[in-house]
């Protein structure tokens, strides 16, 4: 595997760096919308309202619109957020293990110890595992706080992402106010059928049957030659797709790093080049500037 992201669980004085990598992976067959007639490739643009003009992903900045007005904010604006500087995972405590709901469990991503800080991974796992607790941590993530859960897994920490607990929808139904009476001999009967199908989970027995059928069906297409040519339908190759798209939540993390990264190296190479000011300045005014060559299209 390939980590997607790193940095370091820190709680008190205690600082773990770790790498991070996706635990989980997606194996359903990609499937395209094409025109039925000629199979060519059905695209989505990204057109403004205003101009009409397609806008390519760069000229593109995200707003909030509170029914009446918009705010625009640009990377800048975002990139200079406290949070998305940050790459500590933050414990913010421990807790019984039983005491979180399995319905707030999101994704999942592994921790792998750095080599400098084997022993204090160790040690981290270890109490949790002695200890039978989980970590409750946050750390940044696209301009908002993540919450997740830290815990053991075999040999190897495991954060989980949890969704928020007002994210989480309240199972009100008027139906259930409703007491049906149950029997003895009901449940009896409920019992021994429960019984009948009882067993022990081995996730490796179940098998995704619609995904292994239509991979079947599309070999079998291909074979009797019910194909058509990608390039001739499907014409010039997509244009990468841009943050609006990320999939994985940790690379997000990681490339808002790198941006807040790039603005604080701008930043110093600004405040050194204002040290230099009243030298530049004379030898200006000497020289004309020259015009920078405008870049082809």
């Amino acid at each position: 595997m390939r980590a997607i992201w790193t940095g370091a669980i820190t709680f008190g004085l205690v600082n773990v760096p770790v790498k991070v990598y996706s635990a989980t992976e997606d194996h359903d067959v990609s499937l395209h919308q094409v025109h039925d007639e000629d199979g060519g490739r059905i695209r989505y643009q990204r057109r403004c309202e205003i101009d009409g003009k397609v806008i390519p992903y760069e000229h593109i900045a995200k707003a909030y619109d509170d029914g009446e007005r918009t705010v625009i904010l640009t990377p800048e604006d975002l990139a200079s957020l406290p949070s998305e500087r940050s790459r500590e995972i933050d414990v913010v405590e421990f807790v019984p293990n039983d005491q979180l709901d399995p319905l707030m469990f999101d994704r999942s991503y592994y921790l792998e110890p750095d080599s400098k800080s084997l022993k204090a991974y160790a040690l981290l796992r270890k109490t949790l595992e002695d200890e039978e607790r989980t970590a409750i941590v946050e750390f940044a993530l696209r301009q908002k706080t993540r919450l997740a859960a830290l815990r053991v897994r075999g040999n190897v920490l495991v954060l989980q992402t949890l969704l928020w607990h007002d994210e989480i929808r309240a199972a009100e139904f008027p139906s259930l106010d409703q007491v049906p009476k149950i029997t003895d001999r009901e449940l009896q009967l409920s019992s021994a059928l429960m019984e009948s199908f009882a067993g022990d989970f081995e996730p490796e027995k179940f098998t995704d049957e619609y995904q292994e059928e239509l991979r079947r069906l599309i070999d079998a297409k291909l074979e009797q030659g019910e194909s058509v040519d990608t390039a001739a339908t499907f014409g010039e190759e997509e244009e990468k797709k841009g943050g609006g798209e990320v999939i994985d939540l940790m690379e997000a993390l990681q490339r808002s790093v790198e941006r807040s990264r790039s603005s604080k190296s701008s930043s110093s190479s600004k405040s050194s080049k204002s040290s230099k000011s009243a030298s530049s300045a004379s030898s200006e005014k000497k020289a004309p500037a020259k015009k920078s060559a405008k870049k082809p299209a």
